[in-house]
């Protein structure tokens, strides 16, 4: 059987993962009985709920005599470590772009990665059906952005395909009848090149990939580079650190649409799945057990943005959750380096806190989540970057921003992103009263600024980033302007201490809530914090006053998910996370204890 080896790259929500659903289906991989929901690689809950794809998936199609595998790879830049070490088991890559947005930040980011990995990219232009779309000037801005990230001659003779994935239809040319996904399918025949690799010679098989299985055990994803591969052969796997284990291979398995099927043995070229070497790693290589010679190892981006994980100390601890000990934090994240390669955990001088660091604050509220779904309970800190120093001098971590916003707001977000130390690159006028602003800034910039962003551009403004570099420190950047209403007291709140704090700022809470003494339960009006008594009721007498025993009217509380409150919170106060609520609290509950800090600092 031939192969081709090919996986999916593109911005998020350019339609990765439901052009796949589109090639799966039509190629004849489910059959007509079978049921099938949408976007059908996104497996994981958090995936389905948010429709984006955080963990790159296999899935393999029939085309004429070849086997097709795929692989649908995650969009944000805060997983482009899945990224990096998928285009090492493809041959060429699908780059798909937006017919109506055109090139984004992660469109750059991905697309600079697979040239550098010396692939040829397909070119599919996607969502052609869209009403303003402008396909013929995506393809020249794709062509641009290929000269701009020093693609050789062969990589700027790329084909395309024109798609929309949801109708199921591709073609060559704009002026084609809408018919099926041949045309793509024949594209990748004709230009993705054949897997290189030699069956006689030694085995070398490179995991890409770790997932742990209940019964098999660890089981390793990866590319079989030279060699054949059996069930049962005697293997030796080479560590990262050069040390040599021997192992069985027990169980092989391919791809047969979504399914994982058995095979007794695999070839050069092939994407394969095995089971039997319980300390394999990313990274590392399966080899011949009489001659084995390592590949190169993945080189990932290192992390951008540092967050300590702590034991909470709440006073509501343990009432939601099933894990609260370092301990159990601890093993939870080191289970997450197995399979997470561009995340570090680090030990830190309390044995109850953890600096975990990562690729951007969406990665982290992603395992945050995760991990509050599986029971933990735990409290965070605010994300912080990482500085590295360059030829003697102090540089920070630059991000591309693309916004796309209303031309009423154009004023308000060049200004607030230049206070930030934002440098605007770009600025096009579109022709539907938006207009497309670049900046190049500074990530520690970025943090706490969307909910800013949307405010003021009445929630319609689009904010898209992904890293582009580090730079010379910027100096200092200014965080929230607010301060916060803090709850003084431990108890439950009422609708008539709340009705009483309404003109002093923002609130978080709705009458009934549970509240502790230090716990965050609104924006104050102004730059300094307040501390409130949330939990008063009103003094009842047996004399009725006329007007004074109307209802209390309250607007409803401002409401803030994972990834806001991480924004949101400055340096003295951390997130408190539970199965069941998402907190915000000072680091210090005690107000007088609070007071002496801030006078000792």
């Amino acid at each position: 059987m031939k192969v081709k080896n090919i996986a999916i790259i593109a911005h998020v929500d350019h339609g990765k993962t439901t052009l796949v659903d589109g090639m799966l289906r039509q190629s004849g991989v489910f059959g007509s009985h079978e049921v099938l929901s949408e976007r059908v690689m996104d497996s994981n809950d958090l995936e389905k709920e948010r429709g984006i794809t955080i963990f790159s998936k296999n899935a393999s199609l029939r085309f004429k005599d070849y086997k097709v595998n795929i692989v649908d790879t995650p969009g944000h830049a805060d997983f482009g470590g899945e990224v990096q070490r998928i285009l090492k088991m493809v041959d060429s890559v699908l780059l798909l772009v937006d017919a109506f947005e055109g090139v984004m930040p992660q469109t750059k980011y991905v697309l600079k990665q697979a040239l550098e990995h010396g692939l040829r990219p397909i070119v599919v232009v996607n969502k052609i059906d869209r009403p303003n779309s402008t396909p013929e000037e995506v393809v020249d801005s794709v062509f641009d952005l290929f000269v701009e990230l020093g693609a050789n001659d062969l990589q700027l003779e790329f084909p395309v395909v024109y798609a929309s994935a949801k109708n199921g239809f591709a073609k060559y040319n704009l002026e084609d009848a809408d018919e099926n996904m041949q045309p793509l399918l024949e594209t990748i025949l004709e230009h993705v090149e054949d897997p290189e690799g030699d069956p006689e010679a030694p085995l070398q098989m490179l995991a890409t990939n770790i997932a742990p299985d209940n019964y098999l055990g660890k089981l390793g994803t990866g590319r079989i580079y030279n060699g054949v591969l059996s069930k049962n052969q005697e293997v030796t796997l080479i560590k990262r650190d050069g040390e040599l284990i021997n192992y069985k291979v027990t169980r092989i398995f391919g791809y047969e649409g979504l399914k994982r099927v058995e095979m007794e043995k695999a070839v050069a070229g092939d994407i394969v799945t095995i089971a039997g070497l319980e300390k394999i790693d990313i990274g590392e290589t399966v080899a011949d057990r009489e001659n084995p010679m390592a590949l190169p190892l993945i080189d990932i981006d290192e992390p951008t943005l540092a967050m300590t994980f702590m034991v909470s100390d709440s006073p509501f601890v343990g009432r939601e959750g099933k894990f609260v000990t370092s301990r159990n934090i601890w093993d939870r994240l080191q289970k997450e380096l197995e399979h997470n390669v561009s995340m570090k955990v680090e030990e830190t001088e309390s044995a109850d806190a953890f600096i975990v660091k990562g690729r951007g604050e969406l990665q982290l509220s992603i395992l945050i989540e995760n991990m509050r779904r599986e029971g933990f309970e735990l409290q965070v800190a605010k994300p912080q970057v990482i500085f590295k120093e360059v030829d003697g001098v102090k540089c920070e971590p630059i991000e591309l921003a693309i916004i796309d916003v209303a031309d009423e707001f154009t004023g308000v977000v060049i200004e607030k992103l230049g206070i930030r130390k934002g440098e605007m690159i770009n600025m096009v006028q579109g022709t539907d009263g938006y207009t497309r602003i670049e900046f190049k800034v500074p990530a520690r910039g970025l943090i706490g600024f969307r909910n800013e962003f949307m405010t003021e551009t009445r929630g319609t403004g689009i904010l898209n980033h992904s890293f582009y570099d580090y730079e010379a420190h910027r100096g200092e950047v200014p965080t929230r302007q607010r301060g916060v209403l803090i709850s003084i007291d431990a108890g439950t709140t009422t609708a008539y201490s709340l009705g009483n704090l309404q003109d002093r700022g923002v609130l978080f809470a709705p009458p009934g809530q549970e509240v502790y003494a230090g716990m965050i339960i609104g924006e104050h009006s102004r730059e300094n914090d307040l501390t409130v008594n949330v939990t008063k009721g009103k003094q009842l007498t047996n004399m009725r006053a006329s007007g004074s025993d109307a209802t209390v009217k309250l607007a409803p509380p401002r409401e803030f998910t994972l990834e806001q409150a991480l924004e949101y919170i400055a340096d003295d106060e951390l997130v408190e996370i539970t199965p069941e609520s998402i907190r915000m609290r000072k680091k210090i509950l005690d107000e007088g204890a609070r007071k002496r800090s801030q006078r000792k600092g």
